[in-house]
Formats: C-alpha cells, sequence, structure tokens
C-alpha cells in the first residue's frame, strides 16, 4: 500500500476524521459500545462519521466485522477501522489483576498472559488493547492501583517490557498492538483522587514515574496514551514538554499518541483551553494524533487550517502514524485480520488458557501470615467457607468480555480440590466499607455456628471488584468494621481459619494482623481463582509471590519503601519523622511473602570493595531451603547511594532471582553489579553514577538490614 499516495488523496476532513475515535453506536445501531466515561451530544453529521479511524469498545468477530463491513461501504477510501478494547487482564479467559501479576516477580509469566489475552482478543477482532498500564503508584487509596504492577520503577520497567513482548510479539495475526499508559505520571495524582491533578519536579518524574514507560517503547509499543491530569498545570495531552519533547525527540517514539476518554474536551474544565477549537490546537501542537471520545479536530481542525494556526504536515504526521499501524497489522490486505466466530469458541476459555489462568492466580496470591494452620490436611471431613466474595467467581475489574458466571468461585474451587469434604457456606457480611458489625449481627451468628465444628475455616473477604478501578478512589483503606468484627469471632471459636482477602489494592490489615492465623492476599484472580486458591491452601501448590506495594497502616498513605532519607529519620524517639499516633514502619513491606517452607539467605559476599566506572562486583549469597518441603524463594538485590548530589532513597531494588530448593538445598545466587545499577539523575540533571560508597542487601523483602559496603572510584 501506497500510504503518501493514499495521504495525498485523502482531503482535510477526512484525515481529521482518522484522528477521531468514538464508541460503535455513534457510528451506527449495529453495535453497542463499551462506554468508560461521560457521554454527550457530540454533534457532528454522518458525513464526519463515515471517515473515523477507529473504534473504541466494540468486541466480539460478529459484530466487529458487521462494524467493519458498514465503515467500508460509507468510506470514499476505503481505509479500514481500529478496533480498540481494554484488554487488561485478559480478554474472555481472565488472569489475575496487573498488580496481582506484578507480586508473581514473574516476567516471563506476564508475557505469557499477554500473548494468552492477545489470542484470544484477536480472533474476537481487537487490534489494539489499552495496555499495559504501567503507572507508578505509591498511595493505596488510589482506585487504580489494581492496574497497574505496583510501586517500584525497576518492577514496573521489567513488567512493562514483557506485557508489550506479549502483546505485540512478532506482530503476526494472533498478536495484538500495545498502548502504554497513562503518560505521565497519573499514579501520583493528590490524595490518590483518581483525576485530580500531579505536581512534581522533573527530577522526580524521570527518576521514578517514567522508567517504566520508556521500558515500554524502547520494547517497541505501538501506541502511547496520555493521562487525564496534568503534570505541573498543563493536561497531558496538551504538555508539548511530556509528549513532544521527552516522548517523542528524547526517546525516538514515532508511534501513535492518543487521548484517554473526553480528555480533549477536559481541557476546558481544567481551564486551559478556552473552546473545542483551542483543545485541538493545543494538542495537535503537543503531537497528539488521535482523540478519544471528543470532536474537537474534526469540528475545528479545518478552521484552524485556514487560519493558519496549525499546518498540514502537523495533520498528515498524524495521519500516516495511524494509516502505518494499519498496514502493520494487515488491515489494508485483510480489514478483517483475525476475527472469526469459530475460532472464538474453540480459543476462548480453552482448557490450555484455563489452566495459565489458573496459574498465574496461584503465583500471583501472597501468604502474609501462617501460625500453622495452612496447608490444611487435604482428608478434611468439614471445611466451612465464609463471607461475602466465596460464592462467586472475583474476576476483578476491566474484565473486558470476562464472565463472573464463567470464573471458578471458592466453593467450587474447594469441592474440587477435596470432593469428599462436607462443604457449608455462610456469607457473614458484606464487603461494603462502611457497614458496622451489628447491622450484620445476625449474619455473624451464622457463621460462628458453622465454624465452631469445622476441621478448616476459610474467611473470604476483603473488596468487591467493583470497590477497585477507574473512579473507585478510598479515603480508607482498612478491612470494614463487620468484617474485622467476623474475623475476631470466627477465629476466637476457630483458630484453624485462614483469612484470604480479595482486593485491588494493599489494605490496612493491622486491626486483624494479630488475630488472623493465617492471612492470604488474592487480589482479584480472574477465572480460575477458586481452582487455584484451593490448589494453595490444601498444599497442592506452595505460596511464592511477593508484595508489589507496601501494605501500610491506615493513615499512612502514601507510604513506600524506596523513600528519599531525611534530616531525622525515625528512631522511635521524639522530633524524628513518623506519625505520634501510630508506628512508623508499615504492617507489610514491599517485596514481602511467606512460602510453606523457610529460607536462610545468608549475609552478601562482595568480590571487591572498590570498583571502578569500567568494572563490575559480583554479589554473591547463599539460599538455603531449611523447612520440611521445596519451595521458590525470590532473591531481591537493593542498593543505597551513600552520599550523592541529590538526596537518594534508603534502597532501591536493583535486581532478584527466583530459586527453587527443595528441604536441606542450597544454592548459590550471585548479581552483577555494573555502573548502570548505580546510575540516577545528578542535581545537573545528568542521568550517570558519581563517585562514593554504596550499600548492597540482599534478602526477600525490602526492609532487609544487613548489608555490605564498597566504593566506586
Amino acid at each position: 500500500m501506497d500510504l503518501l499516495k493514499l495521504l495525498n488523496e485523502m482531503t482535510v476532513d477526512e484525515k481529521l476524521a482518522q484522528m477521531t475515535q468514538l464508541v460503535p453506536q455513534i457510528i451506527t445501531d449495529k453495535g453497542e459500545g463499551v462506554i468508560t466515561g461521560p457521554m454527550r451530544n457530540f454533534g457532528i453529521t454522518k458525513k464526519e462519521t463515515s471517515s473515523v479511524g477507529t473504534l473504541l469498545g466494540a468486541s466480539g468477530a460478529k459484530q466487529i466485522k458487521d462494524l467493519q463491513d458498514f465503515h467500508l461501504s460509507e468510506d470514499p477510501h476505503k481505509i479500514p477501522l481500529l478496533f480498540m478494547a481494554d484488554v487488561i487482564h485478559g480478554y474472555r479467559t481472565l488472569y489475575p489483576v496487573p498488580l496481582g501479576l506484578g507480586a508473581s516477580f514473574d516476567v516471563d509469566l506476564a508475557e505469557k498472559c499477554c500473548a494468552m489475552a492477545a489470542k484470544e482478543a484477536s480472533v474476537g477482532g481487537i487490534h489494539v488493547t489499552f495496555a499495559p498500564m504501567i503507572d507508578l503508584v505509591r498511595d493505596a487509596r488510589w482506585g487504580r492501583c489494581m492496574e497497574t504492577t505496583g510501586e517500584d520503577p525497576y518492577l514496573n520497567s521489567k513488567m512493562s517490557a514483557a506485557m508489550v513482548k506479549g502483546f505485540q510479539g512478532d506482530f503476526s495475526k494472533d498478536k495484538i498492538a500495545a498502548c502504554v499508559k497513562h503518560f505521565a505520571a497519573y499514579g501520583a495524582c493528590d490524595g490518590g483522587r483518581d483525576y485530580d491533578a500531579v505536581e512534581m519536579g522533573d527530577h522526580t518524574l524521570r527518576e521514578y514515574y517514567l522508567p517504566a514507560y520508556k521500558a515500554a517503547v524502547d520494547a517497541g509499543v505501538e501506541l502511547v496514551m496520555t493521562s487525564f491530569n496534568t503534570l505541573n498545570g498543563i493536561p497531558s495531552s496538551a504538555n508539548k514538554y511530556l509528549v513532544d519533547d521527552i516522548l517523542r525527540k528524547e526517546w525516538g517514539f514515532d508511534g501513535i499518541v492518543i487521548s484517554d476518554f473526553n480528555a480533549f474536551y477536559e481541557m476546558i474544565s481544567h481551564g486551559i483551553c478556552e473552546d473545542e477549537k483551542d483543545c485541538a490546537k493545543k494538542a495537535l501542537d503537543a503531537t497528539s494524533d488521535i482523540e478519544m471520545m471528543s470532536t474537537c479536530f474534526v469540528k475545528y481542525g479545518k478552521e484552524l487550517l485556514e487560519e493558519g494556526a496549525i499546518t498540514e504536515k502537523q495533520l498528515d504526521d498524524a495521519v500516516l502514524r495511524i494509516l502505518r499501524l494499519k498496514e502493520k497489522l494487515g488491515l489494508f490486505d485483510n480489514p478483517y485480520r483475525a476475527a472469526d466466530e469459530e475460532a472464538e469458541k474453540k480459543i476462548h476459555l480453552c482448557a490450555e488458557h484455563r489452566e495459565l489462568a489458573r496459574e498465574a492466580a496461584e503465583k500471583s496470591a501472597v501468604l502474609l501470615k501462617n501460625d500453622g494452620v495452612l496447608p490444611f490436611d487435604k482428608n478434611v471431613k468439614k471445611v466451612a467457607i465464609i463471607g461475602p466474595v466465596a460464592d462467586h467467581g472475583m474476576i476483578g475489574g476491566w474484565y473486558c468480555c470476562g464472565k463472573s458466571s464463567e470464573a471458578i468461585s471458592v466453593i467450587a474451587g474447594v469441592k474440587n480440590a477435596v470432593p469428599n469434604a462436607e462443604i457449608v457456606f455462610a456469607r457473614g457480611c458484606s464487603a461494603h466499607p462502611n457497614e458496622k458489625a451489628e447491622e450484620v449481627a445476625d449474619l455473624i451468628d451464622e457463621a460462628i455456628s458453622l465454624a465452631k465444628d469445622a476441621d478448616a475455616v476459610i474467611l473470604c473477604l476483603g473488596e468487591e471488584i467493583d470497590m477497585s478501578g477507574e473512579a473507585h478512589s478510598r479515603a480508607r483503606i482498612s478491612v470494614s468494621d463487620s468484617q474485622t468484627e467476623l474475623i475476631k469471632r470466627v477465629c476466637e471459636v476457630n483458630k484453624k481459619t485462614a483469612v484470604v482477602f480479595y482486593c485491588g489494592r494493599p489494605l490496612a490489615l493491622e486491626k486483624i494482623d494479630d488475630v488472623s492465623p493465617a492471612t492470604v492476599i488474592f487480589w482479584h484472580p480472574g477465572t480460575e481463582g477458586g481452582n487455584a486458591l484451593a490448589n494453595l491452601l490444601f498444599g497442592n501448590v506452595n505460596f511464592q509471590a511477593k508484595l508489589p506495594m507496601t501494605f501500610p497502616r491506615e493513615g499512612q498513605s502514601p507510604y513506600y519503601y524506596n523513600h528519599l532519607r531525611t534530616g531525622r529519620p525515625n528512631t522511635n524517639s521524639g522530633y524524628c519523622l513518623g506519625y505520634s499516633d501510630t508506628p512508623y514502619k508499615p504492617v507489610y513491606p514491599f517485596g514481602y511473602g511467606l512460602s510453606y517452607t523457610s529460607f536462610d539467605i545468608s549475609a552478601p559476599v562482595l568480590s571487591r570493595t572498590e570498583m571502578a566506572t569500567d568494572e563490575s562486583i559480583t554479589v554473591t549469597v547463599n539460599v538455603k531451603n531449611v523447612g520440611n518441603c521445596s519451595g521458590i524463594e525470590t532473591v531481591q538485590l537493593y542498593i543505597q547511594d551513600v552520599t550523592a548530589s541529590v538526596a537518594r532513597p534508603v534502597k532501591e531494588l536493583k535486581g532478584y532471582q527466583k530459586v527453587c530448593l527443595a528441604p536441606g538445598e542450597s544454592a548459590t545466587v550471585s548479581f552483577d553489579i555494573t555502573i548502570e545499577e548505580l546510575k540516577f539523575h545528578t542535581f545537573c540533571g545528568k542521568y550517570d553514577a558519581e563517585k562514593g560508597k554504596f550499600k548492597v542487601f540482599v534478602g526477600n523483602h525490602s526492609d532487609i538490614e544487613t548489608f555490605e559496603t564498597f566504593e566506586l572510584k
């Protein structure tokens, strides 16, 4: 396809339409789009919609093929539509929400899960996914924690690249294009309030928030979505410094930049643009290519061009990027691409995909506490399953085409794992965060009566799927009053209890930490959640996941492990860092997670104590399984820059390795430290390493205190 020739044949109106994304019901009555933002009357004509370049929210091979046919019959140049969707943690077969996937610390698993999602989405007619969402988040109150992979730039960057690779691969027909989001620093919104402003210096932006986006760009991501928020007073969709200077010129990104839902129009509300015409100009000046669910380009682009406020080259550059992606996906040769109704029946929810979803849920679950309760005996006679989320599939938010009815509940999973046991169920309470214990006293009493004589009790609590996600920020992240009372009373009558929290964010667990004999963070696990949990609790599979975010105390948010050192560090004495009414440290630190076995990790040994800039240091530890069963430990390397031109964090994750050991078995784990692990954005703005001392920590969570020191000469 001669794209330049096609471009030259297009009118200005047709170019502007290519730069517009709408939902199907605005184009035709042949589909129901998924709406994730405010709808309004756009006031555009059928002629203006006939050449629209992309659609949002359609799904299913038949619907998409019908829409493509309708569009091609209307479009004068027969330019096929791009179909985009929120394939966030699976298409029909769902794996855990991304925060759970981050807990796996397993980039290969992440890549496989995204490849599975791409395969299911592609036969369903989807060409582009709005994933990975790789915003670094440090505030557990933010609703979209569930959609990220956590608080650490190193882990996020590894996951970012792996997910892009999984979705896109070699761009064969069972792959789709990835769109990294939200550029940039959306996860740093004030107070953890979704859509709120972000204010931060360039140093913090570059040091912590930009690396994961850069990793996606380096991995070849095809699209970047700008964020809703203002960054230092400028909405990202019109932020020329962010999009044009950093993303395009500095990083060399020549793919598509797309806005979030209605973000162009919302620049009026931000007070940056006077009207839609002003929105169109400022977004185009920032090199935005596609506006999602607003019509500033199609309504005012031609007028701006005639006035000389924008150039036709700006339009051509944007449209050419869109046409190139369509060509790369093969849509000019086959506008249906992989959309296939028969393939959908074979591939969606197939045994292979369910198995991968189960594996991902097992490798994402974090064991926080175990007073010898777990694993439960497989020969139990009676299991009491209690809790408001135990009797249905917990697929998580952004579930695309997934269905709770197709997911495995905890009750079903336990029945599969221990088919000869008697299974009893009581709701106990609801998942509502403000529910008081006295409001559900009868339900709690019923649960106690079932729990008393059970051989094992599984309490399934936490958040329903609609309690986290976009527009679901929460001021209070503690366990509700009714759930806390239920936990206390059940554990009083039966110590053989495992408390399982379903959640899309870190929860404040200090009220129940001393009460619960065993605590599991299960996130929102997806289609095979019930089977995965049963396998874990009854010992068919061992726990191995680690926390991708700190689990703070109530009122501590934002709290993150790699915070800067201060002049008055916490010493549990007066006039030092911390609160006067709660302990300084969180309930559980980043990187924490137990297993059914125990591991000893020796103090780190350095191959040398001095290092030149062209040399490396090898850090070695001995890891031994001192427990009674095989297990996998995630050995984590942290580094502290002791003295630098700007204040540096207490420690930073710089590497990790998974090691599988049988009981009594030992292994040597080594990390190589080069100049790259020591670089940061210096006082002068240069990305470099500075000479001086560095502390090296190796352990199984971020709160490790043992270290060795070397000096960069």
